[in-house]
């Protein structure tokens, strides 16, 4: 039940968020309750930096080979086949990093989100890398 009421509060602190663009809950943390949510919130907002660089890199390769079908074909393979290659590494280290942690508690909810936010930046930064002029 209090998982259940944890979850709800980050849901809709989430939609307050989204409705904030000011509001970040990392500012001001001082208890496991207010580190689990900056965790979720740079969790979700590396997630979705990693899903926009991912999106520009392949605006940039359409950019770049798009009047050469086949090149394109076979470099966004390429590209898609990373990325999901990555993205199960990704997950694999992280539950590397939060062993010996129980799933669901709230240690291993914040060494997840943090694990996951860290990589995700590391990955968006290389794929903002890629196929620059």
């Amino acid at each position: 039940m209090k998982s259940i009421l944890l979850a709800l509060a980050l849901i809709t602190s989430g939609a307050y968020a989204a409705d904030d663009a000011d509001f970040n809950p990392c500012d001001a943390v001082e208890n496991d309750q207010q580190t689990l949510a900056c965790s979720v919130y740079s969790r979700n907002a590396a997630e979705q930096l990693l899903t926009e660089n991912y999106e520009a890199l392949q605006a940039r390769m359409t950019s770049l080979y798009g009047s050469n079908a086949t090149q394109l074909n076979n470099i966004t393979s390429k590209i898609k086949t990373a990325q999901s290659l990555w993205l199960h590494q990704r997950d694999a280290d992280c539950s590397v990093v939060v062993f010996p942690a129980t799933a669901g508690t709230e240690a291993f909810n914040i060494a997840q989100n943090d694990c996951i936010a860290a990589v995700s930046d590391d990955r968006s930064e290389f794929l903002e890398s890629i196929g620059q002029q």
